[in-house]
């Protein structure tokens, strides 16, 4: 059963990628505007502007176009970017782990905060803390990643200028990288110096797409904690001496955490799509700042890729969710 379960994701995986570029296909073809005609000079001749159509393959029919692309997107090839003059597939896998990066640290960030302020608040019910708590969480959850990322900009950038503002590492910086992931190679190479830069770079966008996160984790895991504080298991606890600490941790929190895990996946994927707004702000070379560069200048086959990424990464994430709630759940593991 298991492995039929697998089987039917995976279909349902390919299918909905195909959907995701078919309709992404179509759509960037029906817009208004000529991409060629951002690429050729004031003096191109109608014969050099065919030439030039016919080499990146629009003067065929949509079906024909889509056709040639999905056969190529096959075989792993995804086209010459427009704009940048390279292959699509080296650009993301350039960009790719820096927004990874960004984004998984910004996650483990939401849940240890999000997961702290909610086992505070469900120590603190009944108490003059929790209005605070609640009031401090529903406020962090009110502002949007954006709202935080400009925030942070004036205060540790302008007002207090402490972390950088721009950038993933020192542009003075002298070293080479074996690998696109510059924060965990500096890391597991001991290169602390240069593993303090980019984390400090990293400082102000792991926050900014990090906070609203945190603030949905902790609402989410409270009102689950609070439900499993009342249960009987916990009151058995309670009997045999426990204290309320160990009671949240020990008892509770295994058995409140399959929704917050469920919730934290889905939010993680509309976290990866924040990463447009705020890489952009932060000048963050990330997939996200790229794509915003492959609109304006659109850049057909370096966009279609970005959105097959972007697909892949939501399907995967959702998948790894499922495991982890099943796992966290033993009666769907064994459902």
């Amino acid at each position: 059963m298991i492995a039929l379960s697998i089987l039917n994701r995976l279909i349902m995986a390919a299918a909905t990628l195909f959907g995701v570029a078919l309709i992404v296909f179509v759509l960037l073809r029906v817009v208004p505007g000529d991409p060629i005609a951002m690429m050729i000079s004031p003096g191109a001749t109608p014969a050099d502007i065919a030439a030039l159509r016919a080499h990146y393959g629009l003067d065929a029919s949509l079906p024909v176009q889509f056709g040639i692309w999905l056969k190529a997107v096959v075989a792993g090839d995804f086209g010459t970017s427009i704009s940048l003059k390279r292959e699509v597939l080296g650009l993301l896998g350039d960009r790719l782990p820096a927004t990874l990066e960004l984004a998984v640290a910004a996650l483990v960030l939401a849940v240890l905060l999000g997961g702290a302020v909610a086992v505070a608040g469900t120590l603190a019910r009944r108490t003059p803390l929790e209005p605070i708590l609640d009031g401090l969480n529903g406020l962090f959850l009110a502002v949007p990643d954006f709202v935080w990322a400009l925030a942070l900009v004036l205060v540790f950038g302008v007002f207090f200028p402490i972390f950088p503002l721009s950038g993933r590492i020192d542009p003075g910086t002298e070293t080479h990288f074996a690998t696109p992931f510059y924060l965990i190679e500096s890391l597991v190479t001991v290169r602390l110096a240069i593993f303090a830069d980019i984390a400090a770079h990293m400082v102000m966008p792991v926050l900014a797409l990090g906070l609203p996160l945190a603030a949905i984790i902790a609402r989410v895991l409270k009102a689950t904690l609070s439900e499993a504080m009342v249960q009987d298991y916990i009151l058995l606890a309670r009997l045999k001496g426990m204290s309320n600490l160990r009671l949240v941790l020990q008892e509770a929190l295994r058995n409140a955490v399959g929704p917050t895990i469920a919730l934290t996946g889905v939010q993680f994927t509309f976290l990866i799509g924040g990463t447009v707004i705020v890489e952009r702000i932060f000048a963050y070379p990330g997939i996200g700042n790229m794509a915003i560069d492959a609109v304006i200048n659109r850049d057909l086959p370096l966009i279609q890729g970005l959105v097959l990424v972007f697909g892949a990464l939501f399907i995967v994430i959702n998948l790894l969710v499922d495991l982890l709630v099943a796992a966290f759940n033993p009666r769907l593991a064994h459902g």
